[in-house]
């Protein structure tokens, strides 16, 4: 892989570089949030040590430094998703706001009695929940398409689910429970030609791969910053601008209006009409860093270490007796979930931190997949950019040393 030297981008997350329990530190718990380069952190410090202003009313020096970095990381997130505007992006706290406030604005503009909302059973909760509340809110059908015993979706249930009362399909674009790439663009494309919405959770896709959101079709795309080696407390909506000119605004106050009377308020423009009260200025600093880092890697870069890295530790996870994989779809990405013979995956979890090593262990807020599979929780591995094939071999000792323990 040109351009990606594993060894040399580790040298910029100085959290790595540490023991714990007298250990390396190995780190394998990306899914649930991504460490931070240098790059991210100098950001953030210089932006609290230089800009720091509130931004858009400010007339003074500070806040138009302020200004100039919050919407030039509006512009980054733009470039970075090949959207057409940078109108289109609205900063959120992460990719559940985001998914709440499209339920809450264009859910609760063209959703009604008798209407269906379409996920799939592969959701995590943030895509089940909002919906599940829209529903009980108006009365709206939650209809689910189903995965198979891989962790796919049954494709051919799709177009019989799609019908005159969908609404919005709303579908992830990575599992974070088991790793499965889904094909958002081929679903879009069936929904669409029935006139039906898309919204893409694509928390678990952005850090692994290009996305484009102009080649995707879809009507809505939601991220957050912390999965992408940004901040925690920022995220992005992406949404067409015809789309999110036609939406009512999500809360009240702040930069989302124009004028205020006690007899009328007159809305703000999109974004800012979805931006109520003081933003997260540094998120948005920090998450722009962050997205300037991955494009000096190369989003390709990265996506080809993560593919030659997760069929490294699928081949080696298969060699450790007693394991089962809990999702085997042909085109996965950075996930590995599992079962080790009989031991819980929190007693996995809590012997595999003895030794430094850090997992997820549970239903990984979606639950609806663990009932599919039937299993209460399962053991989380889940790759990042930074993660080697010692980091593996780590992990696969660890896993021999917990069935030592349990012998």
């Amino acid at each position: 892989m040109s351009g990606f030297d594993v060894k040399k981008v580790r040298e910029d997350f100085p959290i790595l570089h540490q023991e714990v329990r007298g250990r390396p530190l190995v780190y394998l718990d990306s899914a649930a949030t991504a460490q931070k380069p240098q790059a991210v952190i100098d950001a953030l410090v210089r932006f609290y040590q230089h800009d720091n202003a509130n931004v858009h009313r400010g007339v003074h020096v500070l806040s138009e430094r302020a200004t100039e970095a919050y919407e030039g990381a509006r512009e980054a997130v733009r470039r970075f998703i090949n959207a057409r505007d940078a109108k289109e992006i609205v900063f959120v706290r992460g990719t559940t706001e985001a998914i709440n406030l499209v339920a809450q604005t264009y859910g609760r503009e063209h959703i009604g009695a008798g209407d269906e909302v379409l996920i799939t059973q592969m959701e995590h909760h943030a895509n089940i929940v909002p919906w599940r509340m829209l529903c009980e809110q108006t009365g709206a059908v939650l209809k689910v398409i189903p995965v198979d015993d891989r962790g796919e979706l049954v494709l051919d249930a799709v177009d019989a689910l799609l019908t005159e009362r969908t609404r919005i399909l709303a579908v992830t674009q990575v599992s974070n429970a088991l790793g499965t790439v889904v094909p958002v663009k081929e679903l879009t494309r069936r929904a669409h030609a029935k006139g039906i919405p898309v919204l893409v959770d694509g928390a678990q896709a952005v850090t692994h791969f290009p996305v484009d959101v102009q080649d995707l079709g879809c009507d809505f795309y939601a991220f957050s910053g912390h999965k992408m080696f940004g901040p925690t407390g920022i995220g992005v909506l992406y949404g067409r601008k015809e789309r999110l000119e036609a939406m009512p605004p999500y809360q009240g106050g702040g930069d989302m209006i124009l004028s205020v009377t006690m007899e009328k308020v007159t809305y703000n423009r999109v974004p800012y009409r979805f931006e109520a009260g003081t933003p997260n200025l540094e998120g948005a600093v920090g998450l722009a860093a962050a997205i300037r880092y991955l494009e000096a890697l190369g989003m390709e870069n990265v996506a080809a270490h993560d593919r030659e890295l997760l069929a490294y530790a699928t081949q080696a996870l298969e060699s450790v007796p007693g394991l089962r994989m809990v999702g085997t779809a042909r085109e996965k990405s950075a996930v590995l979930s599992f079962m080790l013979a009989e031991v819980h995956p929190h007693d996995v979890g809590t012997i595999l931190d003895r030794e430094g090593i850090c997992i997820r262990t549970g239903h990984h807020c979606a639950q609806p997949v663990m009932q599919h599979f039937k299993v209460p929780a399962t053991s989380r591995a889940s790759l990042a950019l930074y993660n080697t094939r010692e980091d593996v071999d780590a992990l696969v000792r660890g896993l021999h040393k917990v069935l030592e323990v349990f012998q």
